[in-house]
């Protein structure tokens, strides 16, 4: 069995690691409560270009609905996308 040495700065580190993600998972809950997500918000939410976002709703991926030059999406609609295109894992034996 080895024994592993922790230091001051590994333990900054794995806090600054803890925070970051409780304010992202905080931050997802934030966004899921909205009805309507705007262009910007879809793009964080999916890490992805404003040019991705745009092919995702020429070829009719994700749904919209333009008010003055606004574009808004229905987070329901995102959600039944997402579950739609679910991959389950294989499993893996380990040895």
């Amino acid at each position: 069995m080895a024994i592993e040495i922790l230091t001051k700065e590994d333990l900054n580190q794995f806090h600054k690691s803890l925070l970051e993600d409780i304010k992202e998972i905080l931050k997802g809950k934030n966004q899921q409560a909205k009805k309507w997500l705007k262009s910007t918000e879809v793009r964080k939410l999916f890490n992805i270009s404003p040019g991705t976002l745009q092919n995702l709703r020429i070829n009719g991926t994700l749904t919209y609905t333009k008010i003055g030059g606004i574009m808004y999406y229905d987070n329901d609609t995102i959600d039944k996308l997402l579950n739609g295109n679910k991959i389950h894992a294989q499993p893996t034996l380990f040895k």
